[in-house]
């Protein structure tokens, strides 16, 4: 009883996590999954791919009703996405565990040093642009969000579309390969690439990642690699806790909740890589 109420809080943990942040709840699941009940890598990422889908399914419907989501924008990005997944899970069975462990906590490093680097912005400077770039003009990407601290509607033009397509097959890939969201590199192409603003590009990503994750389930399941008993009660946690973290979104500044998720990201990429390369801790 005591370890399906610690998977299930733990679930709920990467739920909150990974809807505030747009990162996916797979980030906090397969870690947790894999160093601290020992479950096999491959079905620690089965699991995760559908705690994604439940994270998105949560937090989605939530921010679009809230008109923080870029449904256009998602759209369009997600067919990068899903090629990139498909292909990822395609050949995921044939790369060694001890490298997808290294990969991970590579993606774990990088993913710290992202949630820095937005540390350093302030939530209402990030669109220096004056100028959108000709896609988003010819699709009406461009738009604007409801800022509950400035208490009115906040535009914005979307950048580098191109460059930001070409990230998301990249995304893609990773999330066929390791079965997150791979709201990592999403953040990031919409952040620095688009010029979105954070709570835009966070709710955009939610809105995408259960649609790139479900792309490439199919073939998890096919494979044995999504075990029901397992998966079961991680979706739920983190259905419950990505629920719940998109009413906090809105509400409270992520900077707290940022600097703490930095210092757990680098502690787990260290186990990660340290497993990946054989030394076992813990």
């Amino acid at each position: 009883m005591f370890l399906e109420m610690s998977l299930l809080f733990m679930s709920v943990f990467a739920g909150i996590l990974g809807s505030i942040l747009g990162l996916g709840g797979g980030i906090i699941v397969i870690p947790a999954l894999t160093l601290i009940y020992g479950v096999n890598i491959r079905y620690a990422v089965g699991a995760s791919i559908v705690s994604v889908i439940a994270t998105s399914s949560g937090a989605a419907a939530s921010y679009v009703r809230d008109h923080l989501t870029n449904v256009r924008l998602a759209i369009f990005l997600e067919v990068g996405t899903t090629i990139g997944a498909i292909t990822g899970a395609m050949i995921a069975a044939y790369v060694k565990s001890e490298f997808l462990f290294i990969l991970f906590a590579l993606l774990l490093l990088h993913s710290a040093y992202l949630m820095w680097q937005r540390g350093k912005q302030t939530e209402h400077s990030e669109s220096t642009e004056t100028t959108a770039h000709p896609w988003a003009n010819y699709m009406q990407l461009n738009s604007s969000y409801p800022d509950a601290v400035l208490k009115k509607d906040v535009p914005y033009l979307v950048q580098a579309v191109p460059v930001g397509f070409l990230y998301m097959l990249g995304a893609g890939l990773l999330s066929g390969l390791l079965g997150i969201g791979s709201g990592t590199l999403k953040v990031l192409a919409m952040d620095s690439a688009m010029k979105l603003p954070i709570k835009v590009s966070s709710a955009t990503s939610n809105f995408m990642i259960g649609v790139t994750a479900a792309a490439s389930a199919g073939a998890y399941y096919m494979r044995g690699d999504i075990i029901p008993a397992l998966a079961a009660p991680v979706a739920l946690g983190v259905l419950l806790g990505s629920l719940l973290g998109a009413k906090l979104m809105v509400r409270l500044p992520a900077a707290l909740i940022r600097k703490v998720f930095i210092i757990v990201l680098i502690l787990v990429a260290v186990q990660m890589g340290l497993r990946g390369l054989g030394i076992r801790i813990g």
